[in-house]
């Protein structure tokens, strides 16, 4: 299953990652973190990690290509788990979602964002949980986490820490903090 749109005279086709794919996601995901200062430029070998663990859903794992089959975006969405005394609820992880610098500001992560945050909820996931920028990511739905009493296992400014809702009401029952595998922090 893919999705084609139309964007800037552009089109995009968003569709499941192939496993053959692998080395040049890494390679865009690099050069998208390049210049960016709060990055610690290893996402890619967190993207490549993820690929190998048992967090990893393949229909989660989406590329942005274009009418020549360029891969110009990439948005992986991975298992973790919201723990709190009453339990655990399953939960995604969005990380990375990375555009070229040459695409961005038009639209293709917005895309990637809004396709992985339609096939998670049909694969039954209520919510997503993300450290992202605070002025990006709530134009999509996201909102502080901690404003529903769920918190990160690192230190970051909690309105980077964000969560979505992506089945109505999933967010009730949750809360607690979010645990990731350690390959997340390796």
């Amino acid at each position: 299953m893919h999705v084609n749109l139309t964007l800037f005279s552009m089109d995009i086709r968003i569709k499941q990652e192939e496993d053959a794919e692998l080395p040049a996601i890494c390679k865009l995901i690099e050069t998208a973190f390049d210049g960016m200062p709060e990055s610690d430029h290893r996402e890619h070998l967190l993207v490549a990690r993820l690929h190998k663990s048992g967090t990893y859903i393949p229909e989660l794992s989406l590329v942005a290509k274009t009418g020549h089959e360029e891969i110009v975006g990439y948005i992986l969405l991975t298992r973790v788990t919201i723990v709190s005394e009453s339990g655990a609820q399953p939960s995604l992880a969005v990380a990375p979602l990375a555009v070229l610098p040459e695409y961005q500001n038009r639209g293709i992560g917005g895309l990637l964002l809004k396709e992985a945050h339609k096939r998670a909820a049909a694969l039954g996931y209520g919510t997503a949980v993300l450290l992202g920028h605070k002025d990006y990511y709530p134009r999509f739905g996201y909102c502080k986490a901690e404003d529903y009493g769920i918190k990160f296992p690192f230190d970051a400014p909690s309105e980077c820490c964000q969560v979505i809702e992506l089945i109505p009401d999933t967010l009730k029952n949750v809360n607690g903090t979010v645990h990731y595998l350690a390959l997340f922090f390796e």
